[in-house]
């Protein structure tokens, strides 16, 4: 049934104006929230609990799952961030952020304006229950009843949105970062009113690295400069968690902030079940080097590889040539496929794409430049960092650095004897 249909006959369920039930129905359709649910909500905002009707469940918040429609609960506010995001074709502002109890921690999105501030203890009665990112989160709508507690509830985490930034993740909103500026750069973009200018780069702070996007281009978003960045909400992007600054996002100069020069060190398997990282440095042996590696042919409109002269997207196509390496790299945990670039792959292959392109022809085989790179590369140890993405196709990590391990593996060992006789 099309959400028109559905309007319909809720309306006339409900005893209610068609159009302002459609738009109900529309606006939560537009959050992605599931049609049934929606359905369900727009009831109660009528005072109808529906067939699924009865008394709501109370839950602490540890025990609240995506299974729930609907709970009471008792949790202290952690975090509030606002955000404004297109509703039904017109501007809406949003709260989000963290609620908390001495069991756990669940988001929120506040679609009323119920002046939320962190640190205060709140009772919600009949909140809804959605999935967001695999995981439970309440929405607070006109349904929801907000009641301050006067007790304060006691909670293991810290309140007020503060982080590092090795602690953030996709969905995290509301959320303060004491970072510098390492590099950004002015893109222009096709946002959803034309083309829009934005901030691109990356901020780091003594745990790590991460991209970040500033939707509202700030002169204080400078390359050098050490800030404090609060509410600011998290996107994944490529697979990584992305810093996203808003209209709402306030930047302060503060004292110089230390970023570590080093990625963050993973063994491959702990790096790939966390689903992505940004920065991130790994230690392996290259057992294979993958087809597809080389010299290749790229299409010149998007870039892709291509074979035979053959773009999947734009058909047959004049090639242009470029060097590039998949690599397998184990570590006895996992592994996981590195991807050189050109830049990278000539300085493993030991040459220009003009010499490769030479030695392809001498040899009269493509395939020349990629076992010249197997014979200098697999079986050896290299130490790689770059950025790890992880999904349906498997782990990649788009390397920045890749350098073969040159110490002695007889001292290394001694030194790890060593540090564990401490």
């Amino acid at each position: 049934m099309s959400l028109e249909d559905r309007a319909e006959e809720l309306a006339s369920d409900l005893g209610a104006d068609k159009e302002e039930v459609h738009t109900k129905l529309q606006n939560l359709d537009d959050y992605g929230v599931p049609l049934a649910e929606a359905v369900q909500t727009v009831r109660r905002s009528y005072g109808d609990p529906g067939p699924s009707g009865g008394e709501i469940p109370t839950k602490p918040i540890g025990e609240i799952s995506t299974a729930d429609s609907r709970v009471t609960t008792t949790g202290r506010v952690l975090s509030v961030g606002k955000r404004s995001i297109q509703y039904n074709g017109q501007e809406h502002v949003i709260s989000e952020g963290e609620l908390a109890d001495d069991s756990g921690k669940i988001s929120y999105t506040a679609w009323e304006e119920f002046n939320l501030e962190p640190g205060e203890t709140l009772r919600l009665g009949n909140a809804d229950v959605r999935e967001w990112e695999g995981r439970p989160e309440l929405n607070l709508g006109d349904s929801t009843a907000v009641e301050r507690v006067e007790q304060t509830l006691s909670v293991p985490f810290e309140i007020g949105g503060d982080a590092a930034i090795a602690d953030v993740e996709p969905g995290d909103r509301g959320v303060n970062l004491e970072v510098r500026v390492i590099d950004v750069e002015t893109k222009v973009i096709d946002g959803r009113d034309g083309e829009t200018e934005i901030l691109s780069g990356i901020i780091g702070d003594e745990t790590g690295k991460l991209p970040v996007t500033d939707w509202e281009p700030r002169p204080e978003l400078a390359t050098g400069r050490s800030l404090r960045l609060e509410d600011v909400f998290i996107r994944e992007f490529r697979g990584v968690p992305s810093v996203n600054l808003s209209e709402f996002t306030t930047v302060g100069e503060i004292d110089p902030v230390e970023v570590s020069d080093a990625g963050s060190r993973y063994r491959i398997r702990e790096a790939v079940e966390t689903g992505g990282l940004f920065d991130v440095e790994l230690t392996g042996n290259v057992v294979a080097v993958r087809d597809g590696s080389g010299l290749i042919e790229r299409c010149p409109e998007c870039g892709r590889v291509i074979q035979n002269g053959q773009c999947r997207v734009h058909g047959e196509v004049d090639g242009e040539d470029d060097l590039r390496v998949k690599a397998i790299l184990d570590d006895a945990t996992g592994t996981l496929t590195v991807i050189l670039d050109a830049e990278l792959t000539s300085a493993v292959y030991g040459g220009t794409i003009d010499d490769a392109r030479d030695h392809a022809r001498d040899a009269m085989d493509r395939e020349a430049v990629a076992d010249a790179i197997r014979e200098r590369i697999v079986g050896r140890e290299f130490r790689v960092r770059g950025t790890l993405t992880v999904d349906d196709f498997g782990a990649n990590l788009e390397a920045s650095t890749f350098e073969q391990r040159s110490d002695d593996p007889a001292a290394r060992a001694a030194a790890l004897l060593a540090e564990v006789d401490r």
